[in-house]
Order: C-alpha cells, then structure tokens, then sequence
C-alpha cells in the first residue's frame, strides 16, 4: 500500500512522489504522518481478524506499508450480492471474532472510528473476518487533546460530528451495531445527527422479528 493521493500529489521521473504545488505540501505531509501512524499502530497488534502490517518504510519522498495478503472480498460486496440477509449464525461468525479482535485495540487504549461494511473483509478460504482500514484510528483523548471528527453517515455515532464529542470503545459498539443493521435490514440506520431530535430507526427487534432471537436483535438496538 503506497501513500499517493491523486488529488495533491504527481511522481516525477525518477518515481518520487511529490505535491502537486506548493499550496499542497502542508496537506502532503500532514497526510503522510496519518498513513505512518496508522502503520505503525497496526505493526504492533498480531491478532487473526486484524489486517496485519509486516513492514513499512519511507522511500521516493512517500511511504509504504506492506501487509499480509487475503483473498476474499468486503461484506459490502457480499451483502450486495446476497438476495437475502445472512442468517443469525453467518453474522455471528463475522460479529463475535471482530469484537475479539476490537478488544485487544481497546485494551491498548485505540478506537477504529470508522467500521463499516466496507472495512470489513470476508476471507474465501474459511468465510473468517477481517477488519481494515484504520487511517482513522486513533488513541482516546487524553486531558485536553481533542480527536478530529471522522463521520460515515449512518455507521457513525453521534459523538464523533464533533471534535469535542466524548468517543470511546462505545462509539466502535454503535458502528458495529450499524453494520449488523445494515445486514439485517438492507440499508445503514438514520444518520446519527437525525437520530437525536426525533428517532425515525425502525427497531432491529420489529424488523428482524421471526427471522433472528430475540436477545441477539435485542443487543443490536442496544449498541446502536
């Protein structure tokens, strides 16, 4: 995986990677920084349902992150494809080693702020999930830092409109809860912001009912 954002950077004869201009260089390296850190954060954990980096580097003024392989595709596209929704077991199979995998970053003090059906991967060889794309992830606040506001409309909690919004593990609960919603239901629950003021979310419990228990339609309205 390369840094190389199409919209500030071009590579020049010699395979460097550089800003498009200067106006470009500030937001150049400033994303930069964001693709080491979230290298560097997913070089430490080794856990089966976490995308796993192996090495990454600096070379021709850009960075490169080398991960494990897997051969499969994203839930979305699955979901996409499946003219019904997946049984109580296939989500379960999904849900349960992801929440395993969330825990060790939680434990670590991390939160992944941006799950979603899209971010998720379905391994070919044993129907295993993967979790990727942590370009959003980040430490929890700590006194007075602030963590920037990283929103997917309808996976994310309404905590993180703001950059002031008091995120945690919780907030990575909600997402998850969307994301098992989504599967369920065919579409993402109402953006959170629209939730606040009048909740127009039609219960998992209501939409689910005779096709999934009770208590796992339960848990997903109380995540979400």
């Amino acid at each position: 995986k390369e840094y190389f954002p199409n919209e500030m950077a071009v590579r020049d004869a010699n395979l460097n990677v550089l800003p498009k201009s200067p106006d470009f260089e500030e937001s150049y390296r400033w994303g930069l920084d964001r693709f080491l850190q979230e290298a560097r954060l997913l070089a430490r954990f080794n856990h089966p349902n976490i995308v796993r980096v192996l090495r990454f580097f600096e070379a021709n003024n850009t960075a490169y992150m080398m991960m494990q392989y897997e051969d499969g595709e994203s839930l979305d596209d699955k979901l996409k494809k499946s003219a019904t929704p997946p049984e109580e077991a296939t989500l379960q199979g999904v849900l349960f080693p992801l929440l395993d995998g969330l825990k060790v970053m939680h434990d670590e003090g991390f939160l992944h702020r941006d799950i979603k059906p899209g971010n998720i991967y379905i391994r070919r060889s044993d129907g295993s999930p993967v979790l990727l794309d942590f370009g959003a992830a980040r430490a929890q606040m700590r006194g007075n830092e602030q963590l920037t506001a990283i929103v997917t409309p309808g996976y994310a909690p309404f905590e993180q409109y703001f950059a002031d919004g008091h995120q945690g593990p919780w907030s990575d609960i909600y997402a998850f809860g969307a994301v098992i919603y989504k599967a369920i239901t065919g579409k993402p629950p109402p953006d959170a912001a629209s939730r606040v003021k009048n909740d127009t979310m039609a219960p998992t419990v209501q939409v689910g009912q005779g096709r999934y228990s009770e208590k796992f339609l339960r848990a997903i309205d109380w995540a979400l």
